[in-house]
């Protein structure tokens, strides 16, 4: 058996959640040092993505790591809220040039606390730049505005890399890094080393991209700086329990990380809204074990003949078996 993978999580995984209609939260609220000690009660997590402004504002970063470290756990990224209301109408596209420069003034403060924690990444989710109505933006100016604010950042700070987490839409309508193709054109245009992407598997999906096509296409250009791996229907970004609905493509997806070369992190972006958030982590830990198992039984040499001749019903079959070999047990596989 291959090694078997580091596991992380997005530390918004252990928050409470708010939407339109419970407006007052599903649960109490968490804050960031509760955050990380629900992460440490997991067990099987390495790492965690941190949002930043921490919870409550002004929490010193000396707290955070030595929540981190009672807890065995690394900070792998931090996540810059460059999406709340004072970004409403957009982070690096707004048409207000002052909005435009406290996205960069938020996120070099990110930065430093990148740098203190030891993280491998500022991962950047732009969720409000974008548009909603056709003739609101002037699209080369939208994006000017995303390419030049991008590469100020990553020429600002050329010890740190950048993650960009594209999504086809929400809260936008249409989100400006809306696809694996259109950040790729984007960060080309950059023209900087350390601007990479962070591929969210439910923001593929959902985006009517086959999730393993995204990640070869974009790990041959030596982009793929990490993963977030959740579920959903493709109607939305629904962030369910890793292989809960589409296992197969999620099977795939990790076989060509695995014939990529790709070792990074095993991340969850999870949203338990109703459920434990730590019962929530452990079932789509124990899903991810399960196909790290079903890759070490996958027939590759039957797998490669089937797909020489593009046989779809053969291919299935070695896949299905792959997953079918792989039952659980007590205590993991």
């Amino acid at each position: 058996m291959t090694q078997e993978p580091q596991y992380g999580a997005g530390l918004w995984h252990f928050a409470q959640y708010v939407d339109r209609y419970a407006t007052d939260g599903y649960g109490p609220p968490v804050t960031t040092l509760e955050a990380i000690d629900l992460a440490g009660k997991v067990g099987d997590l390495a790492v965690v993505d941190i949002t930043y402004p921490f919870n409550p504002p002004g929490l010193p970063v000396s707290q955070v790591a030595e929540a981190l470290e009672r807890n065995s756990l690394r900070a792998i990224g931090i996540t810059p809220e460059i999406y709340t209301r004072e970004f409403c109408r957009g982070a690096f596209t707004n048409p207000d040039p002052g909005v435009r420069a406290r996205t960069f003034d938020l996120v070099s403060a990110a930065v430093g606390v990148a740098r203190e924690l030891g993280c491998d990444y500022v991962k950047l989710w732009p969720g409000q730049d974008g548009h909603d109505y056709p003739f609101q933006v002037d699209h080369g100016q939208v994006w000017s505005y995303a390419v030049t604010g991008l590469r100020a950042l990553a020429q600002a700070h050329p010890d740190m890399k950048f993650a960009i987490e594209y999504k086809p839409r929400e809260p936008r309508v249409s989100m400006f890094f809306s696809s694996a193709a259109k950040t790729l054109l984007a960060i080309g245009d950059m023209d900087v080393p350390n601007v990479g992407i962070l591929l969210d598997f439910g923001h593929s999906l959902y985006g009517g991209e086959s999730p393993a096509e995204a990640a070869r296409l974009i790990h041959s250009r030596g982009l793929l700086y990490g993963i977030d791996v959740n579920d959903n229907f493709r109607g939305w970004d629904d962030d369910l329990v890793v292989g809960s609905v589409h296992l197969v493509e999620t099977l795939e997806f990790f076989y060509t990380l695995r014939e990529c070369g790709w070792d990074g992190i095993w991340q969850l972006d999870q949203f338990p809204f109703r459920e434990d958030s730590v019962e929530a982590a452990r079932a789509g830990i124990e899903t991810m074990r399960s196909i790290h198992r079903a890759l070490d039984l996958l027939d590759v040499t039957a797998l490669r003949q089937a797909q020489d001749g593009q046989d779809a019903l053969a291919a299935n079959r070695v896949a299905r078996q792959a997953i079918m070999s792989c039952q659980p047990s007590v205590g993991g596989l």
